[in-house]
């Protein structure tokens, strides 16, 4: 476990280094540039990020705060965690990277001092360390692509954008199927499917029984995408075979809460 968590732990500080350099330089009015998710600009991405690392901690070192955290949380279960992304957001340039900068480096120690085999308590089921951190990293990834896209980041300027470390993504993507058709309040598959990845250094990465009757191929990047609801099925390379495995590619999420709202298809005139 020690070296799982250290992998994913080193992964998720390259990631989050990544999104750091993009917006270290901003002035205000780069904090304030609006993002592809619809009233949220680049500060809230960020504090999003940051307010999420703090309750990670705190579910991780201090149950009477995270106690605290999920009353508050019941009150308006499904606008609360967008709500302090907001107050969060209002905060000055450097007070918000320097929060967040603690926040990365307490939810480290965090995830490193819990007990082996011990889960953290979350807002759904409890979470190893591993899985806390690979959830992390999802997020940063996703909420990153949010802010470049809103500061013009050409591809070619994140050579890391799409590196293998987005199976992390991919993984959790394809643990949550039946998560996603709960939240749509759809039976989950019966069966398991096969799914092809081809991943951005042209490996192949593969879940499920070779002999699965449905099927998920494309690329690894495009699936990552569409399970954290940064772009429409319709601009992606994916194909399925099987009318659960298709239904999938319509609601996929790897994030937790509600079902989200998706994007719309380029072209869509939306």
């Amino acid at each position: 476990m020690t070296d799982l968590l250290d992998s994913l732990l080193a992964d998720l500080k390259a990631e989050g280094d990544l999104l750091w350099n993009a917006v270290a330089g901003l002035d205000e009015a780069g904090w304030r540039m609006p993002t592809p998710a619809d009233g949220w600009d680049v500060a809230t991405q960020v504090a999003h990020l940051l307010w999420t690392d703090e309750a990670a901690t705190a579910a991780a070192t201090d149950k009477e705060a995270w106690d605290a955290l999920v009353l508050r949380a019941m009150e308006d279960p499904t606008g609360f965690v967008d709500q302090q992304a907001h107050e969060v957001a209002r905060l000055s340039p450097t007070a918000l990277l320097a929060r967040w900068g603690a926040a990365r480096a307490a939810l480290v120690a965090a995830l490193r001092g819990l007990p082996a085999g011990e889960k953290m308590p979350w807002f759904g089921p409890p979470m190893s360390p591993a899985s806390m951190a690979t959830a992390r990293f999802m997020e940063t990834w996703a909420h990153s692509l949010d802010v470049y896209a809103a500061l013009g980041v050409e591809p070619d300027a994140l050579e890391d954008r799409q590196s293998d470390r987005i199976r992390h993504v991919a993984h959790l993507g394809v643990r949550t199927r039946d998560f996603a058709f709960g939240v749509h309040q759809l039976p989950a598959p019966a069966e398991e499917f096969r799914i092809e990845l081809k991943a951005p250094s042209g490996e192949t990465w593969t879940w499920g029984p070779e002999d699965a009757a449905q099927t998920v191929t494309g690329s690894a990047y495009d699936f990552c995408l569409l399970v954290t609801q940064r772009v429409h099925r319709d601009d992606t390379d994916l194909l399925a075979t099987g009318a659960d495995a298709d239904r999938w590619l319509d609601i996929a999420q790897a994030f937790a809460g509600p079902p989200g709202g998706g994007r719309e298809a380029v072209g869509s005139g939306g």
